[in-house]
């Protein structure tokens, strides 16, 4: 019979690699603790290590993009008045 893979959620890897990385716990003991093995965890500190910039740099990224949606709504409007104005001139 096949043993089924286990999944974790985004939450409980981030609390592991959090444990690992303030180190008040050796690698080993947070496997013992959470039946994980030390590779595992090391994999998941290294992980959240490389992409921790990316929790400061989303807000920014989505103000710009929210200024950009509204300069873009704003052109379409004006080109909505400018041929409606066009199609009264010349009479369709």
């Amino acid at each position: 019979m096949k043993k089924e893979r286990r999944k974790f959620s985004a939450g409980f890897k981030a609390k592991v690699a959090i444990e690992a990385i303030k180190e008040q716990q050796t690698i080993q003991e947070l496997a013992v603790k959470y039946e994980l093995h030390p590779t595992q965890i090391n994999t998941w500190k290294r992980e959240f290590l490389a992409n921790a910039e990316q929790v400061f740099a989303g807000e920014k990224k989505e103000e710009k993009d929210d200024s950009k949606e509204k300069e873009l709504y704003s052109k379409i409007g004006e080109l909505q008045i400018q041929v409606d104005f066009l199609k009264k001139v010349l009479g369709k």
